[in-house]
């Protein structure tokens, strides 16, 4: 159906290009057209209300409407509406954001450098890992490894680090020196016979191998989200980083933690790097830093990075480094604002009181669905893996476009959902919810898969 000729819908057709879209079927379907929001809901033009079940993209942590942090945003643009921090300038929310953050650093760091985005802020680490082994005598020690199916943003260079296909194809992405290991995920990538221990063993052998093959005085880092986010919501089996961390500390080879999607309290701890024992030598931030109200990022590294970059820029004459906006005075005054609002609210002890609402009701009411693989999850992120069958594991055709499919069947049921590749469907809320608003969306998107499964049946897809 086409839209009305001067309808918000039929005005993107016709003006913007979308970000992750099929720009083709795009101009046929159109779009979906938010226009306000309410805790976890919003609405569209049409007045229909949505739970948002991934916070819009993994981001809005607060919800979409917090009075205090539009407060902050006037304040600040009333006082300074902006200014740089290029050649030793600076402002107070700036100081103020870095300070909070080096206070809560879940190991000790020395500084941080604000970026606009996660993407950013990971290219700038990659940037930063370079400089660092240039500054101090190292210049062959380059190459960074990412996992597959892992991912960093969309920049070249963290486009590069990201694993998926579809950040890759027709860009001539990855990037010489980038390389990738094996995905953590004992479901798909487990042998017969093997226990997860066994897995995660073999997951830091085959990073040994990797890292051998190349030359450790080549390998400067690796990259790790603590819970894989985009690629699947996959969590790593126990022992994994400890059996990881083992590998780059033998080879000396940098850890990345990028924290955008797990910090802040989505997996039940102030940072993923809590959740899964992690010890970065460098963390990146976004997302949930401001509740995602305004753009902003941030780059924490200890110590030993920090002096390799303050000698490099002693050589040269500066860090020639850095954003128009990097700790923009109002992103920042939000960030300030966001994480004393997780402060009062005890933001981790929420997450762990209605956490197994969403874990135990994951796995109680889909775990045993004969279109459901495996349920996993922790904290408030969590996903579920649709199959075709069930005993063998077999997927469905990627033609098929079934997680997609779910998803269009969900906005009907009042859920925005989040379809991630190998038909997963992510779950990752605002961390805000309460248990009553999760058992709706459990409720919905249960409502939703029977519809799906009624739909495959009839059309001989899938036996259920």
């Amino acid at each position: 159906m086409t839209p009305p000729r001067n309808s918000n819908a039929a005005r993107d057709i016709a003006n913007l290009l979308h970000p992750y879209t099929d720009a083709r079927a795009h101009a046929q379907n159109g779009p979906l057209v938010i226009t306000r929001g309410e805790g976890v809901r919003v609405f569209d033009d049409q007045g229909n209300s949505y739970i948002e079940t991934v916070a819009g993209l993994w981001c809005a942590s607060l919800g979409f409407d917090n009075a205090r942090l539009v407060e902050a945003a006037t304040k600040q643009m009333k006082q300074l509406p902006f200014y740089h921090a290029f050649t030793g300038r600076s402002h107070e929310p700036a100081i103020d954001l870095a300070e909070m953050l080096i206070e809560r650093a879940p190991v000790p760091m020395s500084k941080v450098f604000f970026c606009n985005s996660g993407s950013e802020a990971n290219d700038t680490a990659v940037k930063m890992i370079w400089y660092f082994n240039n500054a101090i005598g190292r210049p062959e020690k380059k190459k960074i490894i990412g996992r597959l199916k892992g991912y960093h943003g969309i920049t070249i260079a963290a486009g590069s680090v990201t694993g998926l296909p579809v950040n890759h194809k027709l860009f001539d992405l990855p990037i010489a020196g980038v390389l990738h290991t094996t995905t953590p995920h004992y479901y798909r990538e487990g042998r017969p016979g093997e226990t997860e221990e066994q897995f995660a063993t073999r997951c830091a052998t085959e990073l040994d191998e990797l890292i051998i093959a190349e030359g450790p005085e080549t390998v400067a880092a690796f990259f790790a989200e603590p819970v894989m986010g985009a690629g699947g919501v996959l969590v790593p089996p126990a022992t994994y980083y400890e059996k990881i961390q083992a590998v780059l500390k033998k080879h000396d080879v940098l850890f990345v933690a990028d924290e955008v999607i797990c910090g802040f309290g989505r997996t039940g701890e102030y940072w993923g790097c809590q959740s899964m024992g992690i010890q970065p030598d460098i963390l990146t931030c976004a997302k949930a830093l401001s509740a995602s109200f305004l753009p902003i990022s941030a780059v924490l590294i200890n110590d030993r990075i920090f002096q390799g970059l303050a000698d490099g820029s002693a050589s040269i004459g500066s860090f020639g480094h850095g954003f128009t906006y990097s700790g923009h005075p109002v992103p920042a005054a939000v960030a300030v604002e966001t994480l004393k609002i997780y402060d009062e609210m005890e933001i981790v002890a929420h997450v762990k009181k209605v956490a197994p609402v969403l874990q135990d009701g994951l796995r109680s009411r889909f775990a045993n669905h004969p279109l459901v693989g495996e349920v996993r999850g922790i904290g408030l992120i969590g996903a579920v893996e649709l199959v075709a069958d069930k005993a063998t594991k077999k997927a469905f055709d990627p033609a098929q476009k079934i997680g997609p499919r779910l998803t269009k069947i969900a906005e009907a049921n009042g859920l925005i959902m989040r379809a991630l590749p190998g038909d997963g469907i992510a779950f990752s809320p605002p961390l805000i919810i309460t248990a009553e608003e999760i058992v709706d969306m459990l409720d919905r998107f249960s409502k939703s898969l029977d519809e799906l499964a009624v739909q495959l049946r009839r059309e001989s897809i899938a036996a259920v």
